[in-house]
């Protein structure tokens, strides 16, 4: 019986296998010209969107006759109904626009110059919407953040680490503050690692009643310096900036409230420990009462105060502790409710992001969302109609479905069922939506809806490119779950060649990032990486993914089981999904490779080592190789100090395992690294040579983390391909 058993699965399976290559016969196959230079999976999307004041337009930026234009769009036919903005009118080839609360102005920025992830300055002007006029700012030189001051007369910015005022009638310009130089003090915008980790560039916010200016000052002296060489010169250049390695100095924080009236600026009392961190300020709906959040260096403790703008004096309303950390991330969707007297915020304390109602001084009124699943994001509040809206993963941890629920918690409604990824974009008055929906098979179609779900519009099918993906072979993700040695559940796909054979024995290539809180495994349209994938399985090679203990989507205790000990938890779940492929017939467990970028590329390399017996091959893409070379905020949050918790830094770390290495290592880095320094794969190059270990290594010249650029992009993934080929 068991024997019959086994031949009619076997026959079932040769039928499925047989199918597939039927349907891929006649197919192109995906090539890495389509992935990289013919742009073959580009997807079309609706983009600048920017709801208008009486909620029935919303404006969106678009290119016309290959000149920037602002369009005003009808919510209720989705149809076009003027223009607001004509950069070629204007004589202005704008990146970017904003409107002011009242409409009657926008401010445009060009030549738009990057700094890190989220910084960068540009020329700015204000366009008066009735007469058209423009006024450039500052004569054209370039400044950052220029934001509109709530009577639409005044505009805010910073140039050069100081914050500075104009008045638009006037044409006057206040410096606000002049203390401001490069490596030492910044007024108004977030030093590198409060940029890059508490995802924050912009540091000044108005006062609701456009009389006050709040803003951060960083005081970075005492940070110690990075030093990058930059090449393509006779002699070398450096470029210093300050970087808090974990251990060392942070920059000393603190929060000014400028008078416009009075021209005098009040210091806020945020306590008398320095050694803090101070992420957030808000204003409430009283216009003299700031808001900040405090977080103390080792994240465990978060709190939040209310500060009499006039006085500086500070009144704690809520503080949140952990024996692991309070991420600021599931704490970061503050809003003050228009009746002044409560606000809601989000929160995993119960040990899954929810939300929930408080009154004014802190104390809980209720908890509105609650059970096993996490509020990923919330969307928007309707005061008038009592109710909240937010993107939630209760359908699945591999799903972002949209819910409506009433204030008192009652009357939850999907407003979005379909399986997928949804992300949204809400109109200000709460009466429509516009949906970004896509699955793991289909691009995303952008769709107009009104409060109830109901659809109104299709603004985007991507029907081009589903068109052409159709006359495509290609490989179709597969989800599914397995438990660890531990019993622990984990995610993961698999993607198989289109022509897949069930006889034929595959080389397998794992993708890993596996950071806290990260996700891989989503039912959602993927990047250049996913179609790079689809390219090497056109090649024969079988693509599969692990979401690790400590990633994302399943709530506190699953991200937080990696705390004080990364690395550990993450290879031993990589491993065992490895032995999990392993022992499926199509997989040849000899050629079993893995790869990844930062995280990723960290991974990547302890896997290869510690995993020696089951991965014959790796590639590392600018991979943190030690965490006491990675900032103080990120590293800190999960491993504490390394004063604290020496074992936790370099029990994992790829430099203390090289003598481990048994397998093919491929290390790339880009010179001009300014997140994760090229100086983690020069030290682990040191240390495997010490180890006599072989492995190849390639650098690219000046690129920062991204290594993106010119032909960079087509360069690297064909270098890797090559590697693959050759190695697995």
């Amino acid at each position: 019986m068991i024997k019959s058993w086994k031949l009619l699965c076997l026959a079932l399976i040769c039928s499925v296998g047989a199918s597939i290559i039927s349907q891929a016969q006649g197919l192109k196959k995906v090539t890495m010209e389509d992935v990289f230079k013919k742009g073959t999976f580009d997807q079309k999307t609706v983009s600048g969107i920017n709801w208008m004041k009486d909620g029935q337009f919303y404006s969106s930026q678009i290119v016309r006759n290959g000149a920037p234009v602002v369009v005003k769009i009808n919510v209720a036919t989705g149809e076009e109904s003027g223009v607001l903005l004509d950069g070629r009118a204007l004589g202005v080839n704008f990146s970017s626009y904003s409107f002011n609360a009242d409409e009657s102005k926008a401010l445009i920025a060009t030549d738009v110059e990057a700094i890190y992830r989220r910084s960068s300055k540009g020329i700015f002007y204000v366009v008066d919407m009735a007469s058209g006029e423009k006024q450039q700012l500052m004569n054209g030189e370039k400044i950052s953040y220029a934001t509109l001051s709530p009577d639409n007369n005044k505009v805010a910015f910073v140039k050069e680490n100081n914050l500075y005022m104009v008045d638009l009638i006037s044409d006057k310009l206040t410096q606000i503050t002049t203390d401001g130089e490069w490596n030492k003090v910044i007024n108004g915008s977030a030093d590198w690692v409060y940029e890059e980790e508490f995802s924050m560039a912009q540091a000044f916010k108005w006062s609701t009643d456009g009389k006050k200016i709040a803003f951060i000052r960083f005081d970075e002296s005492q940070v110690p310096e990075y030093n990058m060489q930059l090449w393509g010169s006779l002699y070398p250049k450096d470029y210093k900036f300050k970087y808090p390695k974990a251990g060392e100095k942070n920059s000393t924080v603190s929060i000014h409230v400028y008078d416009l009236a009075s021209g005098k600026t009040q210091k806020v009392d945020a306590g008398t420990e320095t050694d803090i961190y101070l992420p957030r300020i808000y204003w409430t709906k009283e216009a003299n009462t700031l808001a900040f959040i405090r977080l103390n260096r080792l994240q465990n403790q978060l709190d939040l105060f209310h500060a009499d703008a006039s006085t500086g004096a500070s009144k704690l309303i809520i503080s949140e502790t952990s024996k692991t950390y309070v991420d600021l991330e599931y704490n970061d969707d503050l809003q003050y409710l228009s009746d002044g007297k409560t606000f809601i915020r989000t929160s995993e304390q119960d040990g899954f992001k929810h939300i929930y109602h408080h009154n004014l001084d802190g104390t809980l009124i209720r908890q509105i969302t609650a059970g096993n699943w996490e509020v990923s994001a919330m969307v928007g509040v309707d005061e008038k109609a009592k109710k909240i809206y937010y993107l939630s993963t209760e359908a699945s941890p591999l799903e972002r479905n949209f819910y409506v629920i009433n204030l008192d918690g009652k009357g939850k409604k999907v407003l979005s069922p379909d399986k997928g990824t949804h992300s949204v974009n809400m109109s200000s008055d709460r009466k429509f939506y516009i949906d970004y929906y896509s699955t793991a098979d289909t691009p995303v179609t952008v769709s107009l809806h009104d409060a109830s779900g109901k659809e109104i519009k299709v603004l985007e099918d991507n029907i081009v490119l589903r068109d052409r993906v159709a006359g495509l072979a290609l490989g179709k993700k597969e989800f599914f779950s397995f438990p660890t040695v531990d019993g622990t559940s984990l995610y993961g796909y698999i993607l198989k060649p289109a022509d897949f054979d069930p006889n034929k024995k595959y080389p397998l290539l794992m993708y890993v990032y596996g950071g806290p809180g990260s996700q891989n495994v989503l039912n959602g349209w993927g990047g250049l990486r996913d179609f790079w994938h689809q390219q090497l399985a056109a090649e024969g090679y079988i693509i599969a993914c692990i979401d690790n203990r400590g990633t994302g989507g399943r709530g506190r205790d699953f991200k937080h089981s990696t705390y004080a000990n990364l690395g550990k938890l993450e290879t031993i779940d990589q491993i065992e999904g490895a032995k999990h492929f392993a022992k499926m017939p199509f997989v040849d467990a000899a050629r079993i490779g893995i790869w990844g970028w930062s995280y990723g590329g960290y991974m990547s390399s302890l896997a290869l080592m510690i995993g020696n017996d089951v991965f014959k091959t790796a590639i590392a893409v600018a991979p943190v190789t030690t965490w006491r070379y990675y900032d103080t905020i990120y590293t800190e949050r999960y491993l504490q100090t390394p004063q604290l918790n020496a074992a936790g830094y370099d029990n994992n770390s790829p430099i203390n395992h090289v003598n481990q290495l048994r397998g093919n290592f491929l290390l790339i880095h880009g010179t001009g690294d300014d997140n994760v320094h090229f100086q983690n794969s020069v030290d682990l190059v040191n240390a495997l040579i010490t180890a006599d270990k072989q492995f190849e290594t390639f650098y690219y010249p000046n690129k920062n983390h991204g290594i993106y650029g010119g032909n960079t992009t087509w360069h690297l993934y064909t270098q890797m391909t090559d590697f693959l080929k050759e190695k697995l």
